[in-house]
């Protein structure tokens, strides 16, 4: 597997699969910062926002891909086929994924295809959603009395199908996010239920966390399809599941992305 290192002078050619992070751009690291500002060529998807493009110099060539539900700027192949071209002219490329390249960022697939080309790769973490989501909501994702595990899944397979382990998600003391998830909540919903867990169970929807716009929506896992229906709910969403919500708390003195949560939601939930 060939990776990339900072010192590589024997070509420079080399693309950076970045994380930017989930929206708040104080959340983007020093790191990413820095290879953003070095970089020659940008390539970014819809979830990096305009705060953090602000990073990158007016020098760069700035390259947009992002996807959406039904809206493919360029098919994953094509992403693919893009940065090893790029890397091949010599570039320097920063590959800028919001949340983590890893966790349903498809950097797995971008960084196959780039080892298979012989072109030196380097990864930067990011904050995922999830983990922005708790901290702008101030709920744990893992709690000794409510939630001994943490599970992250994707509600929209490659085939566009929502086929997942539904008895391993319905598991007690155990706290599920779900990414991409709107389109199949009433599935999720339903699949759930039927696996054993119980309806009641506290769940939310959360709305572009750490952004200024977030939202957390209240429910539970019968009434997730009427939330996203009555509240309009749309991508990009994160579903969350589990008794951990319970201890969701308003953003009243706390500091930094906490400090725009919405008030009262403990007591909205569960």
């Amino acid at each position: 597997m060939k990776r990339m290192n900072d010192d590589s002078s024997t070509n420079p050619g080399r693309v950076d699969l970045v994380g930017a992070g989930p929206g708040d751009p104080d959340l983007v690291t020093l790191k990413a910062a820095r290879l953003i500002q070095s970089a020659e060529v940008v390539v970014y998807d819809n979830l990096v926002g305009d705060a953090i493009l602000d990073l990158i110099p007016p020098k760069v060539e700035r390259i947009y891909v992002g996807k959406s539900a039904g809206n493919h700027t360029l098919p994953q192949e094509e992403i693919c086929a893009l940065l090893v071209e790029k890397a091949k002219e010599g570039k320097r490329v920063v590959r800028l994924k919001g949340g983590d390249p890893f966790v349903f960022g498809r950097g797995g697939e971008e960084i196959d295809v780039l080892i298979d080309a012989g072109i030196p790769v380097g990864i930067v973490p990011g904050v995922t959603a999830a983990l922005g989501a708790a901290a702008s909501f101030g709920f744990p994702l893992t709690h000794r009395d409510y939630a001994q595990s943490c599970v992250f899944v994707t509600g929209h397979l490659k085939d566009d199908s929502v086929d997942l382990n539904w008895p391993m998600l319905a598991q007690a003391r155990q706290t599920v996010v779900i990414y991409m998830g709107i389109i199949g909540v009433e599935i999720v919903s339903a699949r759930l239920q039927e696996a054993g867990l119980p309806g009641d169970t506290p769940a939310a929807l959360v709305y572009r966390a750490t952004c200024p716009d977030e939202k957390l929506f209240p429910a539970t896992v019968a009434t997730l399809p009427k939330v996203v229906q009555e509240e309009a709910v749309k991508s990009p969403t994160l579903i969350v599941i589990g008794q951990v919500l319970k201890l969701a708390v308003s953003g009243d003195g706390r500091q930094e992305t906490g400090d725009r949560a919405a008030s009262g939601i403990r007591n909205q939930i569960g």
